[in-house]
């Protein structure tokens, strides 16, 4: 019987297990393994090459000062992750604030976070695209802008720019920053926030020295959410930006479109290791496992 209970929690984790390899491990390690294979323009054959790595950064030391093209794509790409986490931390931080201390009754609460997260529940595409008849040249804003007078032409760069796929987004992964927000703050001891005030902290004090720090667990998570998403995402940056702006996940649609799978996989490889690297960032900063 000792045995038997011993070895229960593992047969109950097996068929868990089972999937993660399968979908998760398997296709990693068949990704990596690619990576080192050759390739022309009609076969790829399996070997052990470096490459696929060193066609990447081919020209990055002979073009310097000036950076090679994939050190301009991973910045462009890690500057849309650090715009777009900045934003959708401030945006989300506010409403889970809003919603956990400032709506007194939990069924409200309910209400309110089913309003925020269920528009989410629909197709990114749908709502990707919905921002093309208001930001376009001929959309709602720009007539709005004209008819109030307030611009003399339209403007262009709502649509098709960095702005549009900043807000796209946005718009698109705040759920994900909202959700471990309310999960953190609706742990917090209500009687903190009171002993605060009761000792004389002002509203900010408090927010800074109580509501920040015990929420730290929810704002790690969120960011892990945003930043893994927007780093690898490229169908928004392709629609929201007119197929004119270069991101990592971009390139390696391209490549796969043209067959080059190895190379792909060696863009992906160094995406993965770059998106890790953030994310082991992360979680040295805040232990989750622990404050969970």
């Amino acid at each position: 019987m000792i045995a038997q209970s011993r070895w229960t929690p593992y047969w109950q984790a097996a068929p868990m297990t089972l999937v993660f390899a399968v979908f998760f491990i398997v296709p990693l390690i068949a990704t990596f393994v690619v990576s080192f294979w050759e390739y022309n323009q009609y076969s790829i054959q399996p070997a052990m090459t470096g490459e696929n790595y060193t066609e990447i950064f081919d020209g990055c030391i002979a073009g310097l000062p000036e950076l090679c093209t994939i050190f301009k794509t991973y910045l462009s790409t890690l500057k849309f992750a650090a715009i777009v986490w900045a934003l959708t931390l401030v945006i989300g931080f506010t409403i889970a604030y809003f919603l956990v201390f400032h709506i007194r009754t939990l069924t409200m609460q309910i209400i309110l976070a089913l309003v925020c997260t269920i528009p989410f529940l629909t197709s990114n595409v749908i709502r990707m695209i919905s921002w093309i008849p208001l930001l376009g040249r001929n959309g709602l804003v720009n007539q709005a802008l004209l008819g109030l007078g307030i611009t003399d032409q339209p403007l262009d760069w709502l649509l098709y720019s960095n702005f549009s796929v900043v807000l796209a987004f946005v718009h698109l992964n705040t759920v994900f920053m909202i959700i471990p927000l309310l999960n953190s703050m609706f742990r917090i001891d209500k009687s903190l926030i009171e002993a605060a005030y009761d000792t004389g902290a002002s509203g900010w004090q408090t927010l800074v020295n109580v509501v920040i720090p015990l929420s730290k667990t929810g704002i790690a998570i969120g960011s892990i959410f945003v930043i893994t998403i927007v780093m690898g995402d490229y169908i928004t940056i392709g629609v929201m930006g007119g197929q004119q702006i270069a991101s990592v996940g971009k390139i390696i649609q391209v490549q796969t479109n043209f067959l080059q799978f190895p190379l792909a996989a060696a863009n992906a490889v160094l995406l993965l290791v770059t998106v890790l690297s953030m994310i082991l960032l992360l979680t040295r900063i805040v232990d989750i496992r622990k404050e969970l």
